[in-house]
């Protein structure tokens, strides 16, 4: 049978089991408004019975009070964590797409495109129709179109301003990665020196992990695991220890257990931009240990996807293609450069006004091998049915044991694989917004020009209005036009080069040089079929003065429309070195005024405007000029739209995701909060316990008192 004193270690069991409960109870109200923490309950059960060898069977031994444990959901925590990662996403994105809204307002106080350009084609135009020849009229005009080039170098400025600043928080926000995981591994370590025996819980420490990773989900997605470690001796031993694992962007990890892994920013160098548009130093992101971290990866989230979308946001016109060819060029060093022709079909790279190759070299992916690359030339050759093909042959930078970048040679195995150059990201960010000032500016300007090419101002030839500005010298770029330009004339043409540059005729190589030059002078917007045989027509003419013997195979690959942009690259200027950031007007004629045309005829009367008629039309006439199936005055509308579309996307989810943040935090407070109500009652309840507890020993002191001194046991 027990002990006569059993009794008395029943009531004690009791007395700690209450005691552990009112304590419990006492931290949680003192909690109840500290971040992050989550309710405790005192975890406890019946005591194993004690056999007594009576009619009865076991006696109650009392309880065991097992572990103070934290009341968690898990489930809501990883519901919460991924719509964190939207919340974050969209409200980056929010956040700076009014920013980049706010740029192309134009409400009457800021002068905004409409506001401008009304300036040039409508009211100053009128002014010149009204006096064609007069002097002031035509400085006016001019002004007006500075106005017009000054606003799109101001946007560019913007963007780019706006592009740098997302290039920052992107660096602060993987700094804040790298803080977050050295916290999580440090309390990883903790709470297993706390739990390794599994007599103790860590829930303060467990309840801080929580919260950090509630702060890491915002800014990118987050995946964990969490698994006992078992005794290598005995498996069937749980040492109370846990291996937790953070993963993140898609599954790449972070925190292993004490270990994390540390990510840095890397600055681009001039030779790896991606597009024509970016600011310098935009930061790749990669492991510390040297592993690749995909920064584009479609399943990352949070802030971190939002501000990478805003940053390099392409619309998805990157650079694609198939690799048709490999071949070799020598430099004027002797140093050997290998060539990949990439032929594409995408629209936006058929027309180079609406491509953003980098034109300082950059880095391009040859199936799935990256090479630095140092010049590009857009190619437009005819099939036998008469239609468009279009490449690009990209000249590769040297081997690096030639003074080059690249690690390794180009080898035949690349053809027939895809070529690429940046990332498919469907988000209308920066880039996308530059790339459409870009090709509004080069074709509104290409049509402007031309028809001031067209015509006189007195008796002198007209002369482009728009042009654009060197960045590496303080002149101005010459876009010249041989379009219509007849066979005698080419020819006149090659001997004044051959003449200028000093050329022997009798040196055919050379010479052939020169001719195949000075037909790379025609503007790739008005390539067609019948332009390529005008230029097979005049080569033949060229190669039989000349008596360069070319086969007419040779004539036809020659002839092939070729605009050349990189490293050191000669040539002729073309539209494509125009950007929103430096177009200007033409310092000839502002210095000149005189010479801005405004007549069709050079026989006509100093007073005729019909020309300005036809300047009138490219605004409104979308025959004339078409930008998106839209008119040149519709610029504003188009982007605009664009823009508002995406801040209003941007506005609606991170509200509709702010709100189902809310309701997953309601539903983990009301499994984890602190209710002070309930904690109220669980007072009074473990109260009542701990007295009963007490009035049991103290029952049972009478009863040991009364046995033990009044009946002489």
């Amino acid at each position: 049978m027990p002990s006569q004193f059993f009794g008395l270690n029943i009531a004690y069991t009791g007395l700690l089991a209450s005691n552990a409960a009112l304590n419990t109870t006492n931290n949680n109200i003192a909690n109840v408004q500290t971040e992050g923490y989550s309710r405790q309950q005192v975890s406890q059960q019946a005591a194993n019975a004690i056999r007594v060898f009576q009619t009865y069977g076991c006696a109650g031994a009392g309880v065991e009070t097992l572990t103070i444990e934290r009341v968690r959901n898990e489930f809501y925590d990883s519901r919460y964590w991924v719509n964190n990662t939207k919340v974050g996403e969209y409200g980056q994105k929010q956040y700076y797409m009014e920013q980049l809204e706010s740029y192309f307002d134009d409400n009457g106080q800021n002068a905004g495109f409409k506001t401008v350009f009304d300036q040039l084609m409508v009211s100053g135009l009128q002014a010149w129709k009204d006096n064609p020849d007069d002097l002031s009229t035509k400085e006016q005009f001019i002004g007006y179109a500075g106005a017009l080039a000054e606003y799109f170098n101001g946007a560019v400025g913007n963007l780019q301003k706006l592009q740098k600043d997302v290039n920052q928080e992107i660096k602060a926000k993987i700094d804040e990665i790298n803080s977050l995981a050295d916290e999580i591994a440090t309390l990883n370590k903790q709470i297993n020196t706390i739990e390794l025996n599994g007599n103790m819980k860590a829930n303060e420490l467990r309840d801080r992990r929580t919260l950090l990773l509630d702060q890491l989900s915002q800014i990118v997605d987050v995946e964990t695991k969490e698994t006992s470690v078992r005794d290598v001796n005995n498996l069937n031993q749980d040492t109370g220890a846990t291996r937790f694992i953070v993963k993140i962007a898609g599954g790449q990890t972070l925190v292993d257990g004490n270990d994390h892994f540390e990510l840095e920013c890397i600055a681009r160098t001039a030779n790896e931009k991606v597009n024509q548009t970016d600011i310098d130093g935009l930061y790749d992101v990669r492991w510390k240990n040297g592993s690749s971290f995909n920064l584009h990866n479609a399943a990352m989230g949070g802030s971190l996807k939002g501000l990478v979308e805003m940053r390099d946001g392409n619309n998805s016109e990157y650079f694609t293609g198939q690799i048709k060819e490999i071949g070799m060029t020598t430099d004027e060093n002797n140093v050997n450069h290998d060539t990949v022709t990439i032929e594409v079909g995408r629209h936006y790279l058929t027309n180079l006004n609406k491509c953003n190759l980098s034109e300082t070299g950059g880095v391009i992916s040859l199936g799935n091998r990256e090479y630095y690359y140092d010049s590009w030339s857009y190619n437009v050759s005819y099939d036998a049915n008469g239609e468009a093909v279009y490449s690009y042959t990209f000249t590769l930078s040297a081997s690096k044991q030639d003074g080059g970048l690249n690690d390794q040679r180009l080898t035949n195995d690349r053809v027939g694989k895809e070529a690429t150059i940046g990332n498919n990201i469907s988000y209308q960010g920066v880039p996308y917004y530059m790339m459409q000032i870009n090709e509004w500016v080069r074709t509104f300007s290409q049509k402007f020009n031309d028809i001031l090419r067209s015509g006189y101002s007195g008796d002198k030839p007209g002369i482009d209005l728009f042009t654009a500005d060197m960045t590496t010298e303080d002149k101005q770029y010459a876009f010249e036009d041989y379009a219509n330009e007849t066979e005698e004339a080419y020819l006149a043409r090659v001997d004044e080069m051959l003449k200028a540059e000093g050329i022997d005729p009798a040196d055919t190589a050379k010479v052939q040089e020169v001719c195949q030059r000075a037909l790379s002078d025609y503007r790739y917007d008005k390539e067609s079929k019948a332009a390529y045989d005008n230029r097979v027509a005049k080569l033949k003419k060229a190669s039989d003065k000349y008596g360069l013997n070319m086969t007419d195979p040779e004539i036809e690959k020659a002839a092939q429309l070729t605009v050349t942009v990189g490293k050191n690259v000669t040539g002729k200027d073309n539209y494509y070195l125009m950007t929103g950031k430096n177009v200007n007007v033409s310092s000839t004629l502002v210095n000149d005024p005189d010479r801005l045309a405004n007549k069709r005829k050079e026989t006509d009367g100093v007073e005729q405007n019909d020309l300005l008629q036809d300047l009138g039309n490219l605004a409104t006439d979308k025959g004339k000029m078409s930008f998106r199936g839209c008119s040149a005055a519709e610029f504003l509308q188009c982007v605009l739209g664009d823009v508002a579309l995406n801040t209003k996307r941007a506005e609606t989810f991170y509200k509709s995701y702010q709100d189902i943040a809310y309701s997953i935090e309601t539903q983990r407070i009301s499994i984890s909060g602190v209710d002070e109500d309930e904690e109220a009652v669980n007072l009074v309840r473990y109260q009542n316990g701990y007295n009963l507890a007490s009035k049991m020993i103290q029952t049972l002191t009478e009863i040991y008192d009364r046995l033990i001194l009044q009946t002489g046991v």
